[in-house]
């Protein structure tokens, strides 16, 4: 490697073009590909290292109940009344209209404005009331119905998007247009990273079994950290030899090589910061030093070979298939146990315009009996006290059926004006049911809970004020919860 006295005569480090560097460096296209990764963290302990970048731009505001968030978001809508939010109207009423007085002109999505019928439809499954707290959960959950006292039903959450796209932005970035920062970015922001070498915010993806050739498309931006440093971006951990891209050494490339590489390379950046004061320079720098000290961390965390027999048994025989839901939330519980901010799962499929029973049985099957055993699996290792646990999707279906009301091959279209999540652990009471629907599942009648409350409620049990964690962006201060939103305080412990 050569030193900052070999460079030819007259030729500044920061002046240097890129053909001359990449000569010179040893590693080439190695490096080029380190700088394209989605890094989320922070700088661990190494002599170059500026672990400050470890730290958040703020101190808790208040008491923190959660240390950390696991999101379980369903992506396209799940149907709340085939599953949690028990409507035997609709069955009493089966194939009568949806009374105008209960619609009120709501907005429609194109599938569903023009029928000329909105047949109303209930669900083709039995429902029970279940635990300690007799909270009504369909048959097709029946794991999730065993843990009923452990959860916080929040029956009432509405959102102005009625669109996919829009609504999920909505719901990670807390603005229906794209480039605002997303929810693990905020915090990863706010409050930094509590593992030096793991990023501070992981991202699994999976697909489901339910309408999959139809499932939403989602996109990195969802993760991503809009206007905030590059830094604090979310990860996307994949199946395979290579879970998080551009990762591996180049051939050719040791360890030790590399090391040498990155502390020169801090040397230019450290050159190039002082000249441009640019803070994505810092953000550049932390990036590599994560990469680096990820290609161990990484390899450690994913290998689920040590886990007991007992463990692939609670979460279902596909935990045992890297890439699917149940795998990715027995990885979610190891990111969990190492001290990862926020663990942000997306499953896609709950998309169910048509053939509904059938494909939201198929999801069911996915999901049911994985995020179940990750509650228990959470409580008994004492880690469920200070995680939050949140599964839910971008909006909820209507009472009436799209097209059709063909027993077995009705679908639902989509509907934002009252919808179910859960919470677990973190902070949140558990075994109760927050809010209520009027009989015919269509409005909310009692506790409104707007996405932004969600959010605030969300930052407030991680010791957030959302009115203060702010950045201030071309003039404007901007924040999570943008213009409004209250924590939700009934639910809170």
């Amino acid at each position: 490697m050569r030193k900052m006295n070999d460079l030819p005569k007259g030729l500044s480090p920061i002046a240097m073009s890129r053909r001359h560097f990449m000569s010179r460096t040893g590693t080439g296209i190695g490096v080029a590909a380190l700088s394209a990764l989605l890094a989320g963290c922070t700088t661990e302990k190494f002599p170059s290292a500026d672990t400050s970048l470890m730290k958040g731009e703020i101190e808790p505001h208040h008491l923190a109940k959660a240390k950390r968030i696991i999101y379980l978001f369903q992506s396209g809508g799940p149907a709340q009344m085939e599953l949690f939010d028990y409507k035997p109207l609709l069955k009493q009423r089966e194939g009568e209209e949806l009374p105008a007085s209960v619609r009120m002109g709501q907005r429609l999505t194109g599938m569903t404005a023009n029928q000329a019928s909105f047949p109303l439809k209930g669900a083709n499954w039995k429902f029970k009331q279940h635990g300690q707290s007799g909270a009504w959960v369909s048959e097709l959950m029946p794991h999730t119905a065993k843990i009923v006292d452990d959860l916080c039903f929040v029956k009432t959450l509405h959102t102005e998007a009625i669109n996919h796209d829009p609504a999920m932005t909505f719901f990670q970035t807390g603005s229906q247009q794209s480039g605002r920062p997303s929810m693990g970015s905020w915090l990863n922001y706010g409050l930094g990273s509590g593992n030096e070498n793991l990023p501070a915010f992981c991202v699994l993806l999976s697909k489901g079994s339910g309408r999959v050739a139809a499932a939403q498309p989602l996109a990195a931006r969802l993760w991503g950290t809009g206007f905030l440093p590059s830094m604090h971006q979310g990860v996307q951990f994949r199946s395979g030899k290579d879970p998080v891209l551009y990762l591996s050494n180049p051939e050719g490339v040791s360890r030790m090589g590399r090391r040498e590489t990155l502390d020169y390379l801090r040397q230019l950046n450290d050159l190039y910061h002082r000249e441009v004061n640019d803070p994505e320079v810092r953000s550049r720098i932390a990036q590599y030093e994560m990469a680096y000290r990820m290609q161990t961390s990484v390899p450690e965390v994913m290998n689920v070979s040590g886990e007991p027999d007992e463990v692939y048994d609670l979460y279902g025989p596909e935990s045992r298939i890297p890439g699917t839901y149940a795998a990715n939330c027995l990885l979610a519980r190891r990111l969990a146990e190492r001290d990862v901010r926020f663990i942000q799962l997306y499953h896609q499929g709950w998309d169910h315009h048509n053939d509904l029973p059938e494909h939201i049985a198929s999801q069911c099957r996915d999901t049911d009996q994985a995020s179940a055993a990750l509650i228990t699996d959470l409580k008994r290792r004492g880690l469920l006290k200070d995680t939050l646990v949140i599964w839910g999707g971008e909006f909820g279906r209507t009472n009436y059926s799209q097209g059709l009301n063909r027993k077995e091959r009705y679908g639902r279209d989509h509907h934002p004006r009252c919808f179910t999540a859960w919470m677990a652990g973190g902070g949140v009471k558990p075994g109760i049911s927050y809010g209520q629907t009027d009989d015919f599942g269509y409005n909310v009648v009692k506790d409104p809970v707007h996405v932004h409350d969600f959010q605030a409620t969300i930052l407030h049990l991680l010791g957030i004020d959302h009115e203060r964690l702010t950045f201030k962006h071309q003039g404007r201060r901007y924040r999570l919860t943008d213009v409004h939103g209250k924590v939700v305080k009934d639910i809170l412990i």
